[in-house]
């Protein structure tokens, strides 16, 4: 079972690893495609970077995931190491996992209405305007077509599966 939960908890945190290494790799093409798409609508191109906004690997993208994935790999190594708080560690850290993973998903499935709302409250007349589903189709073209939403929805496959698996597991114990 310790093997199995340790396992498992890697899986999860690979699978987080993947947003920032697609966007490390991919993001400079898909801030390009934002760009264009707000070129065509009229607004400057530097609207975004000027609110602290990236579709790159900068930013909550990358320190997010990284901190999930380093929390689940201290649970996965003391799980491995045998050592007696291993259960209560993993216990914290999965539902926790488990929870964040939920706020990404409504984060994703809600995207064009908070953003849109976001951008109305900003006070930047600019941002205002934007038409937010074209320009996030246009972020989401930047990036190959296996990403979104192959890669996104697999992701999550392994989050909620992988996690839930652990908590199976920790609770049989």
């Amino acid at each position: 079972m310790n093997a199995t939960t340790a396992a498992l908890q890697i899986l999860i945190a690979l699978a987080f690893l993947s947003i920032p290494l697609v966007r490390s790799r991919y993001g400079a093409r898909a801030q390009a495609s934002v760009e264009a798409e707000l070129a065509r609508q009229g607004v400057r191109t530097t609207v975004m970077a000027e609110n602290g906004m990236r579709v790159d690997a900068g930013g909550h993208e990358t320190w997010a995931p990284v901190g999930i994935a380093s929390a689940l790999t201290l649970s996965a190594v003391v799980t491995f190491a045998g050592l007696g708080w291993s259960g209560t560690l993993a216990w914290i850290v999965q539902p926790l996992v488990l929870l964040v993973n939920c706020v990404i998903l409504y984060s994703n499935l809600t995207a064009v209405p908070s953003v849109t709302a976001a951008f109305a409250k900003s006070g930047d007349p600019e941002l205002a305007r934007i038409d937010v589903k074209s320009m996030l189709g246009a972020a989401e073209r930047g990036f190959p077509r296996w990403v979104m939403p192959y890669l996104q929805n697999l992701r999550h496959v392994v989050v909620f599966a992988g996690s839930l698996a652990v908590l199976a597991l920790l609770a049989a114990n």
